[in-house]
């Protein structure tokens, strides 16, 4: 059977996979929820005298945000924060911000999430941000990715200066973690996406 990417199912086709009645197949029982909690200081390579931190409480929260075409909202919805601080050794200048967590999928050890902008010293309020976390195995550090640390380009598109424009970030699209913590750490606790939105109580 060919691979059918999810974007080209469409959000009709979606909304009705995820509406589905279970039918006759077998109940589920859902392992705990999926979440993502701690802090850490990361080491950066491309600013390694910097103090830059980072503090995740995020949670799984299938279908609780209803989107236009998804009424019933998706099974990657989650809540909870994000907040960082990067103090740059240079200037002695500081700036924080935090943002509201939107969307959290997890693989075992790693896991990647989004969060809306709510407060920022260095960027846009509303901004979604990209995040992805994993725990170190065998002596391996925890490590984080963010998306503004990357390169994130669309080469196919230019501004009017015909330089190339940075894409906005999708939920839950994030870089693999490519930034070791130096302290702290992250514990991800991974569960399976539900494949339909709890059944309503009458």
């Amino acid at each position: 059977m060919p691979f059918t990417p999810l974007a080209a199912l469409g959000i009709a086709a979606l909304t009705a996979l995820t509406a589905a009645p279970a039918g006759d197949a077998p109940a589920t029982k859902r392992a705990g929820t999926a979440s993502v909690h701690g802090s850490a200081r990361i080491h950066y390579a491309f600013s390694p005298d910097d103090d830059i931190r980072f503090t995740i409480d995020a949670e799984a929260a299938p279908y609780s945000r209803p989107l236009p075409g998804l009424p019933q909202g998706l099974p990657t919805d989650a809540r909870g924060t994000v907040s960082f601080r990067h103090a740059v050794a240079a200037t002695g200048q500081i700036a924080t911000a935090k943002a509201r967590v939107d969307c959290l999928v997890t693989g075992g050890g790693t896991a990647t999430l989004t969060a809306v902008v709510t407060r920022s010293d260095v960027g846009p309020v509303g901004e979604r941000l990209g995040f992805s976390v994993t725990e170190g195995r065998r002596g391996e550090p925890d490590r984080l990715g963010f998306s503004w640390g990357v390169a994130n380009v669309d080469p196919e598109k230019t501004d009017e200066k015909g330089n190339v424009t940075a894409p906005r970030v999708g939920t839950c699209m994030a870089p693999a973690p490519f930034a070791p913590a130096v302290r702290g750490g992250f514990t991800v606790r991974h569960a399976e996406l539900p494949t339909s939105p709890p059944a309503v109580m009458r």
